[in-house]
């Protein structure tokens, strides 16, 4: 099988349709969707209807124009909110604690749904925070990275005890093919199983570290750490890339990388290419 490219606005129900008709794909990996916690809470209203309509757009097109195929429906951790226990696995409650996580957990029970209700082969990979070469700067690491590649001496962010879990985004990648070609139909975390602190990683990037009060998010999660248990055992998948490695490779890029490249990413409402 060779790789297609479909490019349309997820938002436009007769264009996602179309692209899919034309694509034919054997898999869909559904990535697309408004990502950013605190650009939500400035905007719910757009977060929570692009990332709904996103989603339901797209197992619409699966529907009625590939209901063979696989679609990978990746929403994110961030649906847990503050955990009964840590990690926090599958069987949790849904309890979102920002507008974008709302959006996301919508999304993930929609995919749920159309998997009962239609019989779609749907696999709800719930990703919690990854990070690497090529992200945007609008996201935690990438930002911190960037920051040290240009010689910054020191980092300005919000809460510096806030933990999150952080996975390579090439192990992400990595699993979303591993669940797409061994893993049933069923809900599935990718994650590392650790947390790092907002002071941890900018301690490792060595570089004095500067807490502004502005900075500080409402309602904020003070930790959130999964399990992949569930992953490893349906497909034998192992978080590789050590975090320490995850930063050099990052600030590394954002030296070497030219500008164009920096700033190239799909736009929101854009999928990634699909196999099929």
């Amino acid at each position: 099988m060779g790789l297609s490219r479909a490019v349309c606005d997820l938002r436009d129900a007769e264009a996602t349709r179309a692209a899919i008709a034309a694509a034919r794909p054997a898999v869909v990996y559904h990535l697309a969707a408004r990502a950013h916690v605190g650009e939500s809470w400035s905007d719910p209203h757009g977060t929570l209807d692009d990332n709904l309509a996103m989603t339901l757009n797209v197992l619409e097109a699966v529907r009625h124009e590939a209901p063979g195929a696989t679609v990978v429906a990746v929403a994110s951790g961030e649906v847990y909110g503050t955990p009964e226990r840590l990690p926090v696995d599958e069987s949790a409650p849904l309890r979102p604690q920002n507008p974008y996580a709302v959006s996301k957990a919508a999304a993930d029970l929609l995919a749920g749904m159309y998997a009962d209700a239609h019989g779609l082969r749907v696999i709800r990979a719930r990703a919690f925070n990854h990070a690497g070469p090529g992200q945007e700067p609008t996201y935690a690491i990438a930002s911190f990275a960037r920051q040290a590649a240009q010689g910054a001496d020191r980092i300005v962010t919000g809460n510096p005890d806030a933990r999150r879990d952080y996975t390579d985004v090439r192990d992400v990648v990595r699993a979303y093919r591993l669940l797409a070609e061994r893993a049933g139909p069923g809900v599935y975390n990718v994650c590392s199983g650790r947390s790092a602190s907002t002071a941890e990683l900018v301690a490792m990037l060595g570089v004095e570290h500067v807490v502004d009060p502005e900075l500080l998010r409402p309602h904020e999660v003070m930790e959130l750490r999964g399990s992949y248990e569930r992953l490893r055992a349906a497909t034998g998948w192992e978080p590789e890339m050590p975090l320490a490695d995850t930063l050099r490779d990052t600030v590394t890029w954002w030296r070497d990388e030219p500008e164009p490249a920096r700033t190239a990413a799909p736009r929101p409402g854009h999928d990634r290419p699909r196999r099929s």
